[in-house]
């Protein structure tokens, strides 16, 4: 006899992906069950980051004026870094400062719970504090039938892993192997308070705008990897973010490189006086498409950094968008297999065509040489020290006779240690990646 189900869809994690997924299931009439270990969602993620609104802008349509978002980001800023100086591209617009908005800057530890609560009130039921043992199946090695948690067994049609990016359910289903080191990452991250008026001013802001600041070389001391610093109402996210297999390789450790990156003479300005209120670590997926594998199984889904669902090419970091672009999909096609009453693979295999026809996998797809471009070490030496080589011989004037810009510009490379055929290959292969 088989026993009664609890819910239709059991969600475990309740981040950005979790929280879509169940809102849209809640939504079509399904009763939802979201299983979050931390003591409320959010509380196991700090710092934040920046959401590029559009899809979640189709669940949530006021979603400027109803979630608790920051600073709509209208300033993007990548700075090439050496010990004492530093490169930067800045790109700032009036058009990203007008609704819809492009961007936000969010904290994690107020968005998510406001996520959950918009599902909670279309009908999920989140249960937080409570932790996912392991997988229940038919038999041994069968369809997922639910989970193991808190000490009970929960029953449902299909189980949706929203557990993050070393996540151990797409493990345990056998969708993903361990994590490659060469694809993840581990970010260090911290929350610094500054009074609203001196962050404005410090930044340039005025009203609800925002910026958006990365940071290449110097601040990793040459591994793979990058500083980011986001600004919020009345506060800042930072860190650093340092691909795993450099730091093992290294023995490095990433809260130094944060303290370092802290005390850069070029970014210390930037958090000066501030108070730091919160500190943590996180994994991060850094694989692009080539993380990504099988995306279910018979009676179960995974979605978000579960599944790698995360794009880095250098200039933009995106995660929150792709993690709720995907939970919609994966909802849209348990909502699908519900009405057949079927949650077999082949039933389910609808999420996967969803997301080809959505921006997600496009996207990763239209990036996917990029982790390999970036693991190009010479990306956090070499280049910024031409860079800003290059413009020092362009900016300083002492009193000897100037040389051509190209002049200049091979003294920069030789200087740095760049190669002509390095920097014709890198050229090649940027315009591949990017």
């Amino acid at each position: 006899m088989t026993a009664a189900k609890d819910f239709d869809a059991i969600v475990v994690g309740a981040g950005p992906a979790g929280c879509a997924t169940a809102l849209v299931l809640a939504r079509a009439g399904l009763a939802v069950g979201v299983i979050e270990r931390g003591g409320a969602p959010g509380t196991k993620n700090v710092s934040g980051g920046i959401l590029y609104g559009a899809v979640l802008e189709r669940l949530v349509p006021d979603l400027a004026s109803t979630a608790p978002v920051e600073r709509h980001v209208t300033r993007h800023v990548t700075t090439f870094l050496t010990a004492e100086a530093g490169c930067s591209i800045d790109y700032r617009s009036t058009a990203l400062g007008t609704p819809p908005y492009n961007a936000f800057s969010v904290l994690r530890s107020t968005f998510d719970p406001w996520f959950a609560g918009t599902a909670e009130a279309a009908g999920a039921f989140v249960m937080p504090a409570v932790r996912v043992d392991g997988l229940l199946r038919e038999g041994d090695g069968g369809a997922v039938v639910g989970v193991q948690a808190g000490g009970d067994d929960l029953r449902s049609d299909v189980v949706v892993a929203a557990d993050g990016a070393n996540s151990f359910l797409a493990r345990s289903a056998g969708l993903r192997p361990r994590n490659d080191p060469r694809q993840v990452a581990l970010g260090v991250k911290a929350v610094v308070a500054l009074p609203r008026e001196r962050l404005e001013e410090r930044f340039g802001l005025s009203g609800d705008e925002g910026s958006a600041h990365a940071f290449v070389g110097d601040v990793t001391a040459g591994l793979a990897g990058g500083g980011f610093l986001y600004t919020n109402r009345d506060t800042l996210s930072v860190g650093v973010v340092v691909r795993v297999d450099d730091l093992v390789r290294s023995r490095a450790k990433a809260s130094d490189l944060l303290q370092s990156f802290l005390a850069h003479p070029l970014v210390h300005p930037l958090v000066r006086d501030g108070e730091l209120v919160e500190y943590g670590a996180h994994l991060v997926p850094e694989g692009g498409e080539a993380m990504v594998g099988r995306l279910c199984t018979d009676g179960m889904v995974v979605v978000g950094d579960a599944a790698g669902f995360a794009i880095n090419n250098g200039l933009v970091v995106r995660g929150m968008d792709l993690a709720i672009g995907s939970g919609v999909c994966a909802a849209e096609a348990v909502v699908e297999a519900a009405g057949r009453g079927d949650f077999s693979a082949a039933a389910l295999a609808g999420y996967r065509r969803r997301l080809e026809d959505s921006f997600v996998l496009k996207d990763l797809h239209t990036y996917a040489r990029a982790p390999d471009f970036l693991g190009r070490h010479r990306m956090y030496g070499a280049y910024p020290r031409f860079l800003t080589s290059l413009f020092d011989g362009v900016y300083r004037t002492d009193g000897s006779p100037r040389e051509h810009l190209v002049t200049t510009a091979h003294r920069a490379a030789r200087d740095s240690g760049l190669k002509v055929t390095e920097l014709a290959a890198d050229a090649l292969a940027a315009t591949r990646a990017l």
